[in-house]
Parts: C-alpha cells; structure tokens; sequence
C-alpha cells in the first residue's frame, strides 16, 4: 500500500483566536476544527449543535415541486393508478418505501404500485420492463425515484404509452433533461432550492413534505419518514452537511426511538447494543439493504422496509442478513483473485489505472471489489465480469479525479456508461474490452495529477496527548452525526514515543502505549498496521494520526485512540 500523505488544516488563526476567547469551554484544537469547517461564529455553531426541524427548508423552492403535487392530487382525486420506480440500492429503495407509506395513508393502497428492477438483467435506471408493467397494470402515472434525471429515451417511451412522468432524483443531469410533466432534482438548471446535495430519498421526503402541506394534513406527521431518509443519507455517502445534517440529526432519533417494523427487524439482525449512529448505518444496515439486490431482488429490502408484522419483517431480514453473509464471501474471494491476477501482470506497475476483467465474477459484488483495489493501489479503478452478451463493469475512483468524465472520453468504445466524479456503471461487447482498456489508461495519464494518486489524511488539528480528555470526546460525540463534509475530527501528536506495552495482537493489529508524564498513559489500536509496525525501528519516536473513541471493559470507561497511521517522527 501507498504511503499516505498527512494534510493539516492551517485555518486562519486570528478566527480560530476569536473564536476560542468567545468560548472559553472549547479549547484552540476544538476552534481550530471549527473555523476548518466554517463554524466561525455564534450563529453557525447554534445552528450546527442544535438542528431543528425550523432549518428545513420550504419544499415548494424546488423547481416543478408544484406541479409535481398538483398530478399527484389529481390522480388520487380521479383514482388513477400510480408506479413508484426506484433504483435498486439503498437510496432507491428507501425512497420507493418513503414515498409509498405516505401515499398509502392518503391513498387507497391498490392503485399504488412499486417496481424495483433486477440489477442483473435491468441494469441501472427506468427499465423497460418497468414501463411494460406500468401499462400492464394501467397506471396513468409513473414516478421515478433516485433515477431518471438521464433517462431521455424511457422518458419518449413513457409518453408514448400515454403515461405521465414524474422524476425524483439527485444525481447530476446531462446536456438535455427528459420530457416529463415535473422533474424535482436540485442539480438541474434553473432549480433555486437552496441545498443541492439531497439524497434521492431526501427528495422524495420533500414531495410528500409538500404533498402533507398541499393536503394541510399536521407536517408533523411526516417526520416519522426520517429513519428512512437518515438510512439513505448513511448509505449513500452525501455530505452531511446542512439540510442533510438536520435530516440525519432528526432521522437518528426516530431510529433510536421508533423505527419502521422493518428497519428495526434489519437493525435486531446486527445485536447492536447502544444507540445507532452513522456509522452503523452505513456499514452495518446499508450493507444489508444493498446485498438483496447484489444476490438476488432488491424488491426484498422494500418488502421488509414496509413490513408490519414483527414475525415477517424478521424473516425477510434474516433473508438479508444471509445474503449479506454470502456478499462478503464473494467480496473476499474475488479481492483475493482480483490481487492475484495484479500481481502477476508485469505491466501493471507502470500503468496509472486498475482495469480488470473475469467473466466467471458476480455481478453484484464488483463495486465492493473496486474499492477493494483501491486501497491496495491508489489509481482509478474498473473492475468488470461477463454479464450476457455484454461485459459490465463497476468504476471507482480517487480523491480529486472526476471518473465520469475520463470515461465519456471513451465512450465510442461502450454500450451504455453512467454515474458521477466518484463511481460510475458501464457496459460494452467483449471485442471492444482491449481497446477500452487501452484508451482509459491514456486519457488516465494525460489527465490525473501525482497529486490524485497519493492517499491523503485530512488532519483536523495537532494535539498533546495530555489534552485528550473525556470533556473534549463528549464535544466531539456532539458534532455527530459524521460522514463527507463532516468527518469525525482526526488529530495528530507528534515526535511521542511507544511505551514497553506496545505489542501486535492477532495477526495484523498492533496495540499501543504512550506514557503521559504526570498522568495515566493512554491505549491506541492500529488495525492491520503489523508491517508497517515492523518497519519501524524499536525505541524510534512517531508521529500518529488518530481518532478519539471510548472503551468500555467490565464497567470502566476509558479514552483510546483509533490509529489511523503512524510514520517515524518528522519533527522534534
């Protein structure tokens, strides 16, 4: 693996100054985080400690809200028949189940229809089987969730079956936007609304937002939807910030107090104790939401996501529990073979992208493997297998790299591609694979800078291991909920040397000790760091990159820090 790069915010330090004599309860490691993330003054640090439903903002700012919410009246009042389409991953479905328990609670239930594609044989997007069972069932309106912001032909398709076409969705558009009687999507041009990075779940809570105000039913009623949206904002890495921090903020709450039958029942598979974070969303529920679809029908996580019955909703999450169980399985055995292949290729070294290919690969599980290969070899990286008559392919990429863009320099050599700067889908007939790879490379080395192929860790602030203390942890627990644009706060200390104690434990893990001269010594664990551990010459002082979590052990509560990296001291 790649060294990493050690980034120190270097704020401006007469705010981090006004801000620490402001508040003389936070110290200048906690100002220097602050004013690192723009909270410089009295009002962002109320608004950022304290989000409140207040800060939500109206839903009729987004662009063709109203007319979205007049065809939707008008087919409740008229008893049309209506198809909520939603991608298959975690965003997609939540949005599909947010939307669908609204409507059911104003609506009669058997004009209200959900259709969930298969990703292996539907692909990403509106489908056409989805229109097909649209006409089948004689629906009159059909509305995308977490897609169709590109979908420019199934659009032309829609309304040829005499079916209007309402678009809910967050991803960025392309040059031209498709016809449909109302598009929600903050991103696409002329939209005002004042927060861009909903999630596609987000902006369907902003439908039925607008919908409960359109009804003037209690809005209240509507925030008892936010577990779901929480769980899409986990799960879909948007930033948490602004409106996305109130939404995760209140969300948690209804997960940690009441949840949906079904996201409690997921939630019971875990034998989580304690109260849910984020974190725990986006890597233990989201998972498990994501491996229905990636094993077998993501209409699964939708069933359970509006299950009832505690009985049910606990079978079928067992049902996605098992498959996040084989997901895993797969996920390590075709990393393991993906490396393999790597290693006995002697170009590769030279090469500034990843671009492999099995045909005997799952499917489902090839994104997970891209970023997989990432942290092994920090470059662009496509991972694809055989899918039909077609070789597919899931694309992930590095910080500071816009993938999508190097890829639609490619596309005379593809079938199909779409995604964003981070992550991307693609297809292409198995004749054109050499030259695709070939031409990725070049636009990749052309384009990419040194820069972009070096990991990074974002250090929020320096720190003496005596200030570590259980007040600065209990503010830091307060800036939760973490995730892009808010990040659990990394520190450095620097030039401190391992106590005796420091051992590796298990096979990869080392434990370390640092003495404090005056005060009890402090614990840190560093996950699969034994090589870089070895390489370090005994009684060498380090610099350390860490993360402050509690340990609880018998009963006692103590301090330890999560190493992130370590490095043989570069100060004195």
């Amino acid at each position: 693996m790649k060294e990493k790069r050690w980034i120190i915010a270097t704020p401006e330090r007469e705010k981090v100054q006004q801000l620490k004599n402001q508040f003389n309860q936070f110290d200048e490691a906690l100002c220097t985080i602050f004013v690192s993330r723009g909270l410089d003054n009295a009002e962002k640090l109320q608004e950022y400690f304290r989000p409140d439903y207040s800060l939500l903002h109206n839903p009729f700012l987004m662009k063709d809200m109203q007319l979205a919410v007049e065809r939707i009246l008008a087919a409740i009042n008229s008893g049309e028949k209506l198809v909520l389409f939603g991608d298959y991953d975690v965003d997609g479905t939540t949005a599909v189940a947010t939307l669908y328990r609204f409507l059911t609670s104003v609506y009669e239930e058997a004009n209200i229809f959900y259709y969930i594609p298969d990703r292996h044989e539907e692909g990403y997007g509106i489908s056409r089987k989805g229109i097909a069972f649209a006409k089948t069932i004689g629906a009159s309106l059909f509305i995308s969730l977490d897609c169709g912001i590109t979908a420019i032909e199934e659009a032309e398709l829609i309304k040829e079956k005499n079916i209007d076409l309402i678009i809910c969705d967050h991803h960025l558009p392309g040059d031209a936007l498709p016809i449909a009687t109302a598009i929600l999507n903050p991103k696409q041009p002329g939209c005002s609304y004042p927060y861009k990075e909903l999630s596609g779940c987000g902006v369907a809570f902003k439908l039925i937002t607008a919908l409960s105000r359109a009804l003037k039913t209690e809005e209240t009623s509507v925030y008892k939807y936010l577990d779901l949206v929480a769980t899409s904002i986990g799960a879909d890495i948007v930033p948490i910030t602004g409106e996305n921090r109130v939404l995760s903020q209140l969300g948690l709450e209804v997960i940690n107090t009441s949840p949906a039958t079904g996201l409690k029942a997921l939630i019971n598979t875990t034998e989580k104790k304690g109260a849910i974070d984020m974190y725990f969303i986006s890597f233990l529920i989201a998972p498990r939401i994501n491996a229905a679809g990636r094993l077998s029908h993501a209409k699964i996580a939708v069933e359970l996501l509006l299950e009832n019955d505690p009985v049910k909703a606990a079978g079928l999450a067992e049902q996605l529990n098992q498959f996040n169980n084989e997901r895993k399985q797969l996920d390590e055995t075709i990393t393991k073979e993906a490396l393999d292949i790597l290693v006995g290729d002697k170009s590769f070294a030279r090469k500034k992208t990843t671009v492999i290919y099995c045909d005997q690969w799952h499917k489902g599980v090839i994104g997970i493997v891209a970023s997989r290969l990432i942290e092994n070899y920090y470059r662009p990286t496509i991972v694809l297998t055989k899918d039909g008559d077609l070789i597919t392919g899931s694309a992930r990429s590095v910080s500071g790299f816009d993938l999508h863009k190097a890829i639609s320099h490619c596309s005379t050599h593809l079938e199909k591609f779409g995604g964003h700067k981070a992550a991307a889908g693609l297809s292409m007939i198995p004749e054109n694979y050499d030259e695709f790879a070939s031409h990725f490379e070049a636009i990749v080395s052309e384009t990419i800078t040194e820069e972009s192929l070096s990991p990074k860790i974002y250090i929020d602030a320096i720190i003496n291991l005596e200030d570590i203390t259980f007040d600065l942890f209990h503010t830091i627990s307060s800036m939760e909920p973490f995730g892009p644009g808010n990040y659990k706060p990394v520190f450095a200390s620097m030039h401190i040397l391992p106590s005796n104690w420091t051992r590796i434990v298990g096979d990869k893990h080392v434990r370390f000790h640092f003495n404090i001269p005056g005060m009890k010594g402090i614990n840190g664990i560093a996950f699969n760091m034994k090589d870089k551990f070895e390489a370090i010459a005994q009684n060498t002082f380090i610099d350390i990159a860490f993360t402050i979590d509690e340990n609880v052990w018998n009963g006692n509560s103590s301090l330890q820090l999560k190493i992130i990296d370590f490095r043989a001291s570069q100060s004195l």
